[in-house]
């Protein structure tokens, strides 16, 4: 009886894994930097070819996705470890503490996303982190100390221009990091608490 030929589907997968895993931090790595960023200049980043990168990922675009899909993957984790038990003022001030620097490495990715993928998409992707904030604001509603008068998806989305905002002053010198929570925290607490003139 012949021997058992070893079977080299295991370890091709393996392979291939290890191979995605490099090609998606480099283009995640690649279009933080730059929005813009290239098949080419991604595929030089992983040290792979151009053809290695297409084998994975048929268009630039579902390459795009995978990056950002892969960045909001570790920012869930992060965020998902913030306390938001308590003081619905006080929890979203942790959050927004743990969420900037997130929306600072995203941001320009998030561009680039933006440029080729479909806007539900990207909103998609984004769920679990607005659904985070809704929850959280609804909580501070009830409580009494956040506003009622402004659509949900309003001041969801305000929090999150607020927190690109941010990262913007950052990376052109207009505001030092260790200034980022205290002036986001203030700035959406004060959005969420006004009272609307009569």
């Amino acid at each position: 009886m012949a021997p058992t030929e070893a079977r080299p589907q295991p370890r091709r997968r393996a392979d291939a894994e290890r191979s995605i895993a490099r090609i998606v931090a480099a283009a995640r790595s690649s279009l933080s930097r730059d929005p813009d960023a290239t098949v080419d200049e991604i595929a030089l980043a992983a040290g792979v070819g151009r053809m290695t990168v297409y084998g994975h990922f048929r268009t630039r675009p579902e390459l795009v996705e995978a990056a950002l899909a892969e960045a909001l993957r570790v920012g869930e984790e992060t965020l998902s470890a913030v306390d938001l038990t308590g003081d619905p003022r006080e929890a979203l001030a942790r959050l927004l503490a743990s969420s900037w620097s997130l929306v600072s490495e995203s941001s320009a990715l998030l561009a680039a996303a933006e440029k080729v993928l479909p806007e539900g998409r990207v909103r998609e992707l984004h769920g679990s982190a607005a659904d985070r904030v809704e929850a959280l604001l609804g909580r501070g509603q009830a409580d009494g100390v956040f506003r009622t008068d402004l659509p949900m998806s309003w001041l969801v989305n305000v929090i999150q221009h607020v927190l690109h905002g941010a990262a913007e002053e950052v990376r052109a010198g207009r505001l030092a990091e260790h200034e980022v929570a205290r002036v986001v925290t203030r700035t959406v607490l004060s959005m969420l608490t006004d009272r609307p003139a009569h």
